[in-house]
């Protein structure tokens, strides 16, 4: 499954900054329709992410009824990527 989206990187503030950019409510609906299949657990989804020429590998969270895309720091930092800004992904879910 491959789902291309843009959403707004936010930053949650714990111990150490996290960055996450949420999965549209229409691409959310598309992975619960797999969820079962391809989580290995807590209903996190394991998938490949690229933005440009940037790709790296996370797991989707669950949240609120949607999913929250995990954005390293390497990855932000090599794509320069900034809290706030508007960020076009394509998420790979292997099924």
């Amino acid at each position: 499954m491959i789902l291309e989206f843009s959403g707004e990187m936010i930053e949650w503030r714990g111990p150490a900054p996290f960055y996450f950019v949420r999965v549209p409510a229409a691409e959310s609906a598309q992975i619960r329709e797999v969820a079962s299949m391809v989580t290995y657990g807590w209903g996190v989804i394991p998938a490949e992410i690229s933005t440009g020429a940037t790709t790296w590998s996370t797991s989707l969270i669950p949240k609120d009824g949607s999913f929250l895309v995990p954005v390293k720091n390497v990855a932000r930092l090599g794509a320069g990527l900034e809290r706030g800004q508007m960020v076009e992904l394509t998420v790979e879910i292997d099924i």
